[in-house]
C-alpha cells in the first residue's frame, strides 16, 4: 500500500467519526435543552451517510492533506432552532460547546486507549511515511498507535478550530451568548456573512499556503493540547 493510500485509509475513517460525533453532539444537546428539531429530522444518528458532506467531509480535507495544509472539514450541520430552546441564550452556548466538547472527549478516550497499547520501551516518533506513530523497543511501528495518534490530533484540531469566535463556527455562538444583549444583537448580524467569511478563510489557506494562517492561530493550542493527551497516554501506560 502506498504512503498516500495508507494515509487516506487512516485519515478518512478518523475524520468521519470525529465530524459525525461532533454534529450529533449538537443535536443531543439541543434535544436535552428543549429543541427536538434534529430528532424530528432523524439527524440524531451515527450513520455517516446522513451527515457526510462530499465536499466538506471528503474533498476539502483530502485536498488539504495532499497539499500539506491543515486538515479540517465539516459535515451537513445538524439543524438547531435556537428559538425552541428552553433558554435560548444559555442554550445557544451549550449547544455550541457540545460539538467541540465531544471532540475533546473522543481525544481523551483515544489517549487512554493509546496508553493501554504502549509497551515498555515504546517511543513516539515519525515513521518513514511521515505519519506520527509508536515505535516499539525493537524498532517496529504500530498501525493501531498511528491511527490513535491521528485520531487524537484530528479531534483536537477540530475541537479548537470550531471554537474560533467567528461565524459560522461554534465559538461564535458561545461569544454571542456571553455578550450583553445589545452587543449580541450586533454580533448576530455577522451570521449572514458567515459563509462568506468561511469561504474567504479557505481561499486564503489555499492561496497563501506558506502563510500558514490557520496553523498560526490554532497550531499553538493544538500542540499544547496534543502534548497533554500524549502525557495522559503515558500516564495510563505507566499506571
Amino acid at each position: 500500500m502506498s504512503d498516500t493510500l495508507l494515509f487516506a485509509a487512516i485519515l478518512i475513517p478518523c475524520l468521519i467519526v470525529a465530524i459525525v460525533f461532533h454534529e450529533v453532539a449538537h443535536g443531543w444537546a439541543a434535544l436535552a435543552l428543549g429543541d427536538p428539531t434534529a430528532k424530528e429530522q432523524r439527524r440524531l444518528s451515527f450513520n455517516p451517510i446522513r451527515h457526510v458532506d462530499p465536499v466538506g467531509t471528503l474533498l476539502v480535507p483530502g485536498a488539504l492533506a495532499l497539499f500539506g495544509g491543515p486538515i479540517f472539514g465539516w459535515a451537513k450541520p445538524v439543524p438547531v432552532n435556537f428559538n425552541r430552546l428552553d433558554n435560548p441564550r444559555t442554550g445557544m452556548m451549550l449547544v455550541g460547546a457540545a460539538g467541540p466538547g465531544m471532540n475533546f472527549l473522543l481525544a481523551t478516550i483515544a489517549a487512554v486507549a493509546l496508553g493501554l497499547t504502549l509497551t515498555a520501551g515504546s517511543t513516539l516518533g515519525i515513521a518513514d511515511n511521515g505519519l506520527p506513530t509508536i515505535f516499539a523497543a525493537d524498532g517496529s511501528t504500530s498501525m493501531l498507535g498511528t491511527g490513535l495518534i491521528v485520531f487524537i490530533l484530528i479531534n483536537t484540531f477540530l475541537g479548537l478550530f470550531n471554537l474560533l469566535p467567528i461565524p459560522p463556527f461554534d465559538g461564535s455562538h458561545i461569544v454571542e451568548g456571553l455578550l450583553p444583549r445589545s452587543l449580541a444583537a450586533q454580533f448576530a448580524k455577522l451570521r449572514n456573512l458567515g459563509m462568506l467569511l468561511f469561504i474567504a478563510l479557505i481561499a486564503a489557506t489555499w492561496a497563501f499556503p506558506d502563510a500558514n494562517l490557520i496553523g498560526r492561530v490554532v497550531g499553538p493550542p493544538v500542540d499544547w493540547a496534543l502534548d497533554r493527551f500524549l502525557s495522559l497516554a503515558a500516564a495510563v501506560a505507566g499506571g
